[in-house]
């Protein structure tokens, strides 16, 4: 079966009250380009501010990061455990996914992706009619792990627009859209309650946290679940991830949390959301949260084109590359240091005796870790284990 190539692709907002076009994506010899439309342009949104500047006439993609994609919109585009959900679905029509695109992609997308972006024409194979009992789609998830697809249709839509390795849901429960994630073959048993307890220490720590639940399951430890901070009041929010804002892959370890915080004090010219981007980098560092990479930092934009550091998600334990922070901390992965932390403040204008703050508030939330664990219902193994390395940690920033 052959897919008809998409050469030219409709882009639309979705922020404001109104479905807005915004502008046209063209591939052409091999390479992607992308023109704002005039109406766009007057409603002075800057979307993508670093890498698709708002101006009139065709912009070239000259980078070849997201397979020559403007980052904006591989935002929108399944990683991980969606792309493996698409690519299984397209093999089993007889497909080859290495052929697609990344505009054939971003129509498979349609408008099902994450923040405020639609793409047409929409894929039409969507399902319909999708499970919604949690323990269903755990069994489905499962089955397709062990190479049965009959179920990824139903998958790829409740999961194809999230990113990521382990296995999540995109599910509306209760009038409420909710980002569920479910075990994969490698993760503990207890993943949903130790990522639970870490929401809780996070919490305590003064993150912006969004809301999460631990939902039951019949036949295990349950589901962790986190409230979807790109949709308020039933409409859409703009998100850009630091990977798809600063073309930095989020594959390999590309960057360091200074220039993130640069990132922030530019992109919302308030040191306050600085604070709160410092706040996300200590917890990470005291949490042992090394999968920190770029994808795992996102900001969003309101109706109004201002710019917020998004809530702080995808919070466990967690080890980076050869055990290192993906994003290093002024130039330290392995063992960063109270020092490395205050530096890293006075990047994004923070005063020394706020840093302080934060570093100590953090410090006194992650002590607390198995308070967290035996609330969430972390097994007593995981609880020791954790609480081994978090203390060792404390006592390193403590110096």
């Amino acid at each position: 079966m052959s897919v008809p190539s998409q050469d030219l692709v409709y882009v639309y907002y979705h922020g404001t009250k109104d479905k807005q076009f915004m502008g046209r994506l063209l591939l052409k010899n091999r390479q992607i380009f992308f023109e704002y439309d005039a109406a766009f342009i007057k409603t002075g949104l800057k979307l993508s501010p670093f890498k698709l500047p708002l101006k009139a006439g065709v912009i070239p993609s000259t980078d070849r990061t997201f397979e020559g994609l403007f980052g904006v919109f591989n935002d929108s585009l399944p990683d991980g455990w969606g792309r493996l959900l698409l690519d299984r679905k397209l093999m089993g029509l007889g497909v080859n996914p290495g052929a697609l695109s990344p505009l054939d992609r971003l129509c498979f997308v349609g408008g099902h992706g994450m923040g405020a972006l639609s793409y047409e024409p929409e894929n039409p194979n969507f399902a319909a009619n999708l499970p919604t009992d949690l323990d269903e789609i755990y069994h489905e998830i499962q089955a397709t792990l062990d190479e049965n697809d009959t179920y990824v249709d139903e998958l790829l839509i409740l999961g194809g627009s999230s990113a990521g390795a382990r296995p999540k849901a995109l599910l509306r429960i209760d009038n409420v859209d909710w980002l569920i994630k479910f075990r994969a073959s490698f993760d503990s048993k207890d993943i949903g309650s130790i990522e639970y307890a870490y929401h809780f220490m996070a919490k305590e720590a003064g993150l912006h946290v969004p809301e999460a639940k631990l939902f039951p399951s019949r036949k295990g430890l349950g589901f962790f679940g986190v409230k979807r901070f790109d949709r308020k009041d039933n409409k859409k929010v703009h998100m850009h991830t630091v990977a798809g804002l600063l073309h930095a892959d989020h594959r390999e370890p590309s960057l360091d949390y200074e220039t993130i915080m640069k990132a922030t004090l530019y992109l919302t010219r308030d040191v306050r959301e600085c604070e709160v981007q410092f706040r996300n980098a200590v917890f990470n560092v005291l949490s042992h949260n090394r999968d920190d990479h770029s994808k795992n930092f996102s900001f969003l934009m309101d109706a109004n084109g201002t710019w917020s550091v998004s809530p702080a998600y995808d919070l466990t334990f967690s080890s980076g590359p050869a055990g290192e922070h993906s994003t290093m901390i002024m130039g330290e992965g392995k063992n960063p240091t109270k020092g490395h932390l205050l530096k890293l403040a006075s990047v994004g204008n923070i005063k020394q005796d706020k840093a302080l703050e934060i570093i100590d508030q953090v410090r006194s939330a992650t002590q607390k870790w198995h308070e967290f664990a035996a609330k969430a219902g972390v097994s007593k193994l995981q609880t020791k284990n954790i609480g081994e390395v978090l203390n060792a940690i404390n006592k390193n920033i403590a110096i």
